[in-house]
């Protein structure tokens, strides 16, 4: 059974940093995408960045690039996204999403694309 595991998430102020962790456990497969996915209050859950497993091809949103970077550690049991110089608009409930295929990395992935989903973690930035 896939388990997906967040953790890291707090409150910080603007201009802050914080380290998300995506724990992956039963996940058999050698080719897959890990994805950082974000939700705030009446807005849809939207792609912040993702991870090719093995080729180490990323996607970052936008409004992310140059302030967040996402890896993978050496064992590939975990996923890491770095949040630096955090803004207000960054607060939201933080998902880690897996599939069993490689992503594309030209465009924002849909959720629906994602099989495999962890409970969430919550960010908040204060100004």
């Amino acid at each position: 059974q896939v388990q997906l595991v967040e953790s890291g998430g707090g409150s910080v102020q603007t201009g802050g940093s914080l380290n998300l962790s995506c724990a992956a456990s039963g996940f058999p497969y050698s080719e897959y995408c890990v994805a950082w996915f974000r939700q705030a209050p009446g807005t849809e859950r939207e792609a912040v960045a993702l991870i090719n497993s093995g080729r180490s091809t990323t996607y970052y949103t936008d409004s992310v690039k140059g302030r967040f970077t996402i890896s993978q550690d050496s064992a590939k049991e975990a996923v890491h996204l770095r949040m630096n110089m955090l803004q207000p608009e960054d607060t939201a409930m933080y998902y880690c999403a897996a599939r069993a295929a490689y992503c594309a990395t030209i465009y924002k992935p849909p959720a629906t694309i994602f099989s495999y989903w962890g409970q969430g973690t919550q960010v908040a930035v204060s100004s």
